[in-house]
C-alpha cells in the first residue's frame, strides 16, 4: 500500500511541474520600476502607466489566434459598463509577453478595441504595451502566470500556450485577486478593483481556467490543446485506482480480523 501511495504522490509532482497555467502569488509584490513600450514607441516604468491607481492587467500576444481576441473584446465590453470613473478609480493595460512584437501592432489592437466599446472610453485609461528588457517575463512570473512557445513544425507558425486570466494589482503593485477566464461581470470587476485601492487580498472564486488554442494557417482551424485533459483524466483514473485498492484492502484486512463473521 506505502508503494502505491508513493507512484501516486509522484505522478501528481510530475503532473504539477509540467503544468502551464496560473500558480497564484495573492499578496506578491510587483517591481514598479519595470519598464514597457507603449503603443508609441515610448519607454514609461510600470509606476508611470499605473499613476497610483488600481490596475487590471490582462498577459496577452497581439498576434493571438486564440482566446486572446474574446478574451479583450470581452474586456473592452465590461469596461464599457464598469460603474467606475476610467483614469480616475482604475488603469488598464494589457501586456504582450510574445517576442518580436512593435508599437505599431500594439496601437492598432488597442484602436479596435477601444473603438468597439460601447460608449466614450477615455484612451490614456486602458494601454497595450510590450515588454522591455524582459520586463513582461519578470512580470509573468511574479503573479504566477505561466506560458509556453510553440513553433508549428510544418508552417513554422509560433503560437503561445496559456491561460486567460484578469489580474488585480493594488496602487502599490500588490496582487491582491485574479479573476479567471475570457468573461467578466462588471460587478465583480468593480469589486476587485475597490479591494485593489484598499490593498485588501481577495479569493479567487471561479477556478474554470481556460486554456489558449492554437491556430493551424494549413487546415484553418484551431487545434485544441490536449494535454491538460489529459493529464486531468490520467489523475482522474490514478484516484479512482488508488480508492479502490484502499477500500479492497480494508475489506480483506476486516475478513482476516473476523474469520467467523456471518458464520452462525
Amino acid at each position: 500500500m506505502k508503494k502505491i501511495m508513493m507512484l501516486v504522490l509522484l505522478s501528481l509532482s510530475v503532473l504539477q511541474a509540467n503544468n502551464l497555467g496560473l500558480n497564484e502569488k495573492l499578496g506578491a509584490m510587483v517591481p514598479l520600476d519595470l519598464t514597457f513600450i507603449d503603443e508609441t514607441g515610448k519607454s514609461r516604468t510600470l509606476k508611470d502607466y499605473m499613476d497610483g491607481k488600481p490596475t487590471i492587467i490582462s498577459l496577452n500576444y497581439f498576434r493571438c489566434a486564440g482566446i486572446c481576441t474574446p478574451q479583450l473584446e470581452d474586456m473592452a465590453q465590461m469596461l464599457s459598463r464598469l460603474d467606475l470613473a476610467e483614469n480616475i478609480d482604475y488603469k488598464a493595460l494589457t501586456i504582450s509577453f510574445a517576442e518580436n512584437e512593435t508599437p505599431a501592432l500594439a496601437a492598432a489592437k488597442r484602436k479596435t478595441h477601444l473603438t468597439s466599446m460601447s460608449r466614450q472610453y477615455v484612451p490614456d485609461a486602458w494601454h497595450f504595451i510590450l515588454s522591455e528588457n524582459n520586463s513582461s517575463a519578470i512580470l509573468a512570473d511574479t503573479v504566477g502566470f505561466t506560458y509556453q512557445k510553440t513553433v508549428n513544425p510544418t508552417s513554422g507558425v509560433v503560437d503561445w500556450v496559456h491561460p486567460a486570466v484578469l489580474i488585480m494589482l493594488s496602487p502599490e503593485g500588490k496582487v491582491t485577486r485574479y479573476l479567471n477566464g475570457i468573461e467578466q461581470l462588471p460587478f465583480d470587476v468593480k469589486m476587485a478593483l475597490m479591494e485593489a485601492g484598499e490593498g485588501k487580498v481577495g479569493p479567487t472564486i471561479a477556478k474554470n481556467l481556460l486554456f489558449c488554442f492554437a491556430y493551424d494557417p494549413k487546415a484553418k482551424t484551431y487545434i485544441f490543446k490536449w494535454e491538460k485533459i489529459a493529464a486531468t483524466i490520467m489523475l482522474a483514473t490514478m484516484l479512482f485506482f488508488f480508492i479502490y485498492l484502499v477500500k479492497t484492502s480494508n475489506r480483506n484486512d476486516d475478513r482476516d480480523n473476523h474469520p467467523n463473521k456471518g458464520d452462525n
